[in-house]
């Protein structure tokens, strides 16, 4: 029963992977009306997904207020029976009062928020658990009053009402990133690539430090694609040599890095919010056929082992990350042996094919009238 689906997001941008790629366009395939509001430049129909944008926040602050009420304004402007499905927390609110205004509301919460506030950087240290607390009674709510709640990962899942829930991994459009002109394996510069928000406690520190640690007759490249956090940051990275930034990279230009490189990185450091997350870039490489050295966590290293698809380390010894990629570099018929078999591990268990299926269910679900979650709800160990 096709219908009115209404993403909101304030913290995201017009192409975002998860929301427009993967969730917008698979709902608007299946014949839904489906409507994206957010932050950008300009309004516009891609793939069948009407953009509308509100005006891009220049703070924090900007973002909390004027934005939030501007996504809350445009939200307004769609018909009664629009479902809203909110995509950051910073508008559980406005959910709460679309909820009353008597809309149907699905909260895709794709991290465990609450667990993000002990961690942020511009929260003031001792203002950390308040906003926390604060966050998950919200969330709380949420669960009791909304229609339908999905999480990108298991343990998030279980924050929730079970009968309300889903999870949708954030598993790699399968040819999303595959060029038909990727330069052979062998042919490529030794270069290894980063895909993703750039901090300390992602890992930023070690793969500097990895990278300038290499043996200099190898000419390895580091290559990072985000946004730094905290901006300054940028400063510190932007003398090292070895080191190439380019910023925020669309998916055709993350397409494109991928292609050109040899090594995959992704060494976040153990602190709960990544040990229990699943790994996103992980897959993205492994679609791509690009090997990979992640952090050695439990279940990121079931992924690599089970896959045979790369190397795991401490993401605290820059010295172990750096012997991982001379290996690889070293080795290069062994590493691309890896990527494939990556590759064919992510046609196998690891796309959006499926998730895309249990979204379709999920909506037809609410559509109907009865719990959005139930027997859906993930299998105990998923990846």
């Amino acid at each position: 029963m096709p219908t009115r689906i209404v993403h909101l997001a304030t913290t995201h941008r017009p192409r975002d992977p998860r929301i427009f790629q993967k969730e917008c366009r698979t709902l608007a395939a299946a014949g839904h009306e489906v409507v994206y509001v957010v932050p950008g430049e300009r309004d516009e129909v891609v793939d069948g997904v009407e953009i509308q944008t509100v005006p891009v926040p220049h703070s924090g602050r900007e973002r909390l207020t004027a934005t939030v009420q501007a996504v809350y304004e445009r939200a307004m402007e769609q018909g009664r029976d629009a479902i809203m499905h909110l995509h950051d927390s910073d508008l559980l609110r406005v959910g709460f009062r679309l909820k009353r205004a008597g809309y149907r509301v699905v909260y895709d919460a794709h991290e465990d928020t609450p667990k993000q506030m002990r961690y942020q950087h511009w929260i003031p240290t001792g203002l950390r658990p308040i906003a926390a607390a604060l966050y998950a009674h919200w969330e709380r709510r949420a669960g009791r009053l909304f229609d339908g709640i999905i999480t990108a990962e298991p343990l998030n899942a279980a924050r929730f009402p079970a009968s309300k829930t889903i999870t949708l991994h954030n598993y790699p459009i399968l040819d999303e990133l595959v060029l038909t002109d990727s330069p052979p394996y062998a042919s490529r510069a030794n270069r290894i690539v980063y895909v993703g928000g750039i901090s300390r406690v992602r890992g930023i520190e070690e793969m500097v430090s990895a990278v300038s640690a290499l043996p200099p007759a190898l000419n390895a490249e580091l290559v990072l694609a985000g946004s730094f956090h905290p901006a300054s940051l940028a400063s510190d990275v932007a003398s090292c040599p070895h080191v190439r930034t380019v910023g925020y990279a669309s998916r055709p230009e993350v397409a494109r890095l991928l292609a050109e490189a040899r090594v995959g990185l992704a060494i976040l450091h153990p602190v709960r919010k990544y040990i229990e997350a699943y790994p996103t870039k992980l897959f993205e490489y492994m679609s791509v056929g690009l090997p990979a050295v992640v952090s050695d966590f439990p279940g990121w290293r079931a992924i690599v082992d089970d896959a045979g698809c790369g190397l795991t380390v401490d993401p605290l010894d820059s010295d172990a990350l750096a012997e991982a990629i001379r290996w690889l570099l070293e080795h290069p018929s062994e590493a691309e042996a890896m990527g494939a078999r990556g590759r064919l591990a992510v046609m196998a268990r690891y796309s959006w094919r499926s998730e895309a299926e249990r979204l379709l269910a999920f909506y037809d679900r609410i559509l109907s009238g009865h719990p959005a979650g139930e027997v859906w709800a993930p299998e105990a160990g998923g990846a």
